[in-house]
Parts: C-alpha cells; sequence; structure tokens
C-alpha cells in the first residue's frame, strides 16, 4: 500500500526540529529501530494529542508514542557514531563490574532503556568482557544477545550493510 504525504503528516520532534515522515526509520529506546507506519491524533480528554504508530522491525510489534514524548523516539545514527560504537566496543581496557548480577543487570537495563546506541554498546562490551571470567547467568545473556541485536539492526539499516557482516563485525571486536 502506498502512502500519499500531505503537509499535516510531517510532524516536528523536539526543539530541534527533527523531522520524521510517513515511513521514517526511528529508533524506540528498549524496542530497536521501527518504521513509522501511521500519524495519528487522538482526544485524550480536553486535548488532542499526536501520536507515531511505529511498527517494530525486529518483531513486527507495533507501538504509539506520543510526538511530544522527548525521549520517544529518535533518529538513526549516523557514520560518526558508528565509528564511535566500534571505537568502544574494542577498548577492553576497562574495569569489569563484579556486583552481584541482579545490580549489573538493573544497571544495564537502564542503560538499554535510554536509547542511545553508545550505552547500549558499553552494556554490550560490560556483558562480553564479563562472560571470559565467569559464567553469565541467563538474564544476562539474553540481555547480551538483545543489545547486539539491537546494535545490529540499527547500523545496517543506517549504512545498508547486511546484518550479517555487521554482526561479524562485532564479533570481531571481541576474538
Amino acid at each position: 500500500m502506498k502512502c500519499s504525504l500531505r503537509y499535516s503528516d510531517r510532524v516536528y520532534l523536539n526543539k530541534d526540529e527533527t523531522m520524521f515522515e510517513l515511513g521514517s526509520y526511528v529508533v524506540c529506546p528498549g524496542h530497536g529501530v521501527g518504521q513509522i507506519t501511521n500519524i495519528e491524533t487522538k482526544n485524550l480528554g480536553s486535548e488532542d494529542k499526536t501520536f507515531y504508530i511505529i511498527k517494530i522491525i525486529s518483531n513486527g510489534m507495533t507501538v504509539m508514542v506520543p510526538q511530544d514524548k522527548k525521549d520517544g523516539v529518535r533518529a538513526l545514527v549516523d557514520t560518526n557514531e558508528i565509528s564511535s560504537v566500534f571505537t568502544l566496543l574494542n577498548d577492553h581496557d576497562v574495569k569489569v563490574d563484579n556486583s552481584t548480577w541482579n545490580r549489573r543487570h538493573r544497571d544495564y537495563l537502564a542503560k538499554v532503556k535510554t536509547g542511545s546506541l553508545i550505552e547500549i554498546a558499553d552494556v554490550l562490551r560490560s556483558l562480553f568482557l564479563l562472560k571470559e571470567s565467569k559464567k553469565l547467568s541467563f538474564g544476562e545473556r539474553k540481555m547480551m544477545d538483545q543489545c547486539k541485536e539491537l546494535i545490529t539492526k540499527e547500523i545496517s539499516i543506517t549504512t545498508g550493510d547486511p546484518e550479517s557482516d555487521i554482526s561479524s563485525r562485532i564479533d570481531s571486536c571481541f576474538e
């Protein structure tokens, strides 16, 4: 189905006036990369509120994000941030967090929920390095896989490179 865009279909987010249109790829913190499939205005009590309707690429889930929510969605990363991600992943000269697994999990989850690719890469690096010294809990292994998938998907869509190439490049940072 082809969508025709009208001026009203363009919505500005935040004060930096990043424009998201129907079909734009965006990142939903905690969910990953999605595509805007609709922009709807709904009446909530006494006010009208505009929402992005976003289909998450990795699992097909649909989320509704208020347009005016500052940390609701963000644009895909640019090439400078991609190189920063790989610089971070290659830097293994960091202290590994040896606190209890549930405290680490809570801290890592908070970083993932920011939606920042750098924060997600930091969690991935920490978990990979921790894995070298001890067995990860089920939750930590699941989070490590989730972080790798979030990074892989976003970089793949940004660069147009196959996900398998990005995944291999991430793995090579820890060999």
